[in-house]
């Protein structure tokens, strides 16, 4: 497979990498990102002999945030050991800077997956073992470590229904690239299940369960913090985090009728794209409503406030009365509930939880979260929430108690990473 994957790599890159490389050049917003992939800039550092060092890596924003509680736990119980972090987005990176400053050594660019640039970074970062949370799948990178013995850990692994048809697919390819893993930790038995399926071998497989329930234990996100900008006046707070295209209209067609009948009602929206600020701004305004965007203001608009920034959207979640989850009243694959939930916030979303299934039915299955189908089913579900205060009560705390039952992750994949040092 390794030697496959060389030859076309020989082979195409002459051709590719050069218009490739010019492209990047001439994109000021690419361009010294593209060049720290490929290894400039990047230095040896002088380190202890006798540490270890973890090299964890996350794809974009979501990764990096089910990244914190193993971060934080292996900074707190495993202070001996040296941490190197990456991310393949700049928003995922920016994140990162942001969640672990005080908790990893060292933050450096994902290289492109080019042999002669892989070798380069794994001789220079010198990892006793690479983790690799959830996806970001590289030949390059995980057939180089395997072949200098460096074992790699998958983390909260999640096989899907819709991942595994393409596995099977390019067996040839994906086959050989699980078994380049010492270890492959996924969050249940049915991703268990999909990798036999895919023809790995059990014993690579551990079901340790899923990080994100462990991430409120880390968050610093708590009642207590003040929010760093100003909503106009209300009592009751609406937080949409993670929305993408056609779900704005319809959140605030709800917010709009509700709004009128409950003037104490404000709404917060954080797209998950947060380039598409002004674009919701606009839709506001078709619609009469006023909006300020926080990277604009620091200070909420007359009728709802557009959260445009990169880590914030937790700490809103805190001051919530009620949280709607996006990417689901669109085919997005929804995003992750347990944020709000651990937070005792009544939980809403649409039917297109693909990527959260487990969570988004266990969730609903315990009382703590509402699953609607258009705008009139959210229309009505919030209208409950907001004139049935203990309605509203019994759904927060239903979600808490769910969350806070599925907790004690992190240490059962410290146990596997001690084992595996």
């Amino acid at each position: 497979m390794i030697l496959v994957y060389t030859l076309a790599q020989l082979i195409f890159l002459p051709i590719l990498f050069i218009p490739l490389i010019a492209v990047a050049l001439m994109m000021p917003k690419y361009r010294m990102r593209f060049l720290h992939r490929l290894g400039f800039g990047l230095k040896k550092k002088k380190q202890n002999k006798s540490r270890k060092t973890i090299w964890i890596h996350a794809l974009s924003v979501g990764e990096v945030t089910s990244a914190l509680p193993l971060i934080s736990g292996l900074n707190k119980e495993m202070p001996e050991v040296r941490l190197v972090f990456s991310a393949t987005t700049t928003a995922g990176a920016e994140l990162a800077k942001k969640l672990f400053h005080d908790k990893v050594d060292r933050f450096i660019p994902f290289p492109l997956d080019i042999l002669p640039v892989i070798k380069r970074f794994v001789h220079t970062i010198k990892p006793d073992l690479f983790i690799l949370i959830e996806t970001d799948f590289w030949p390059g990178i995980l057939f180089t470590l395997k072949k200098q013995n460096i074992p790699s850990l998958l983390v909260n692994g999640r096989i899907s229904e819709k991942s595994i048809r393409s596995y099977k697919r390019f067996p040839f390819l994906f086959r050989p690239l699980f078994a380049s893993f010492h270890t492959l930790s996924v969050q249940n038995e049915k991703d268990k299940d999909n990798l036999i399926r895919l023809g790995v071998d059990h014993k690579q497989i551990e079901t340790l369960g899923n990080l994100k329930y462990d991430t409120t234990l880390y968050s610093t996100s708590t009642k207590n913090q003040p929010l760093p900008f100003t909503l106009p006046k209300h009592t009751k707070l609406f937080v949409v985090g993670s929305t993408h295209a056609g779900e704005e209209k319809i959140i605030l067609q709800s917010y709009k009728q509700l709004k009128e009948k409950h003037s104490e009602l404000y709404l917060v929206i954080a797209p998950r794209h947060i380039e598409r600020g002004k674009a919701i701004q606009r839709i506001a305004a078709d619609m009469n409503l006023q909006a300020n965007c926080r990277s604009q203001i620091n200070a909420g608009g007359k009728d709802l406030f557009i959260l445009d920034t990169i880590g914030e959207l937790n700490l809103t979640y805190s001051h919530a009365d009620y949280v709607f989850v996006g990417g689901s009243l669109v085919e997005q694959g929804g995003h992750n509930p347990i944020e709000p939930a651990a937070l005792a916030v009544p939980v809403l979303y649409g039917p297109h939880m693909n990527d959260f299934h487990e969570i988004s039915e266990q969730l609903i299955k315990a009382g703590g979260a509402i699953r609607v189908q258009n705008h009139k089913e959210l229309t009505t579900a919030l209208e409950q929430l907001i004139t049935d205060e203990t309605y509203k009560q019994k759904t927060g705390n239903a979600a808490q108690s769910f969350i806070n039952s599925q907790q004690g992750v992190t240490k059962r994949h410290l146990q596997l990473i001690r084992c595996m040092l």
